[in-house]
């Protein structure tokens, strides 16, 4: 059993699996507030030429 745990620790594949995962929930985090960000400006700038047009 513990010849398994130091193998384990020893093994650096689930730590670059774990640093991607990391990576990859912080661009995500970005893309996901930057996307809100733009959408709630985009929705008021269309809302203000709707309502010039009309």
């Amino acid at each position: 059993m513990s010849q398994t745990i130091q193998r384990l620790l020893r093994d650096e594949k689930g730590q670059d699996i774990a640093e991607y995962a990391v990576m990859l929930a912080v661009i995500l985090v970005i893309v996901v507030g930057t996307v809100r960000l733009i959408g709630s400006n985009a929705n008021t700038v269309f809302s203000q030429v709707a309502s010039s047009i009309q």
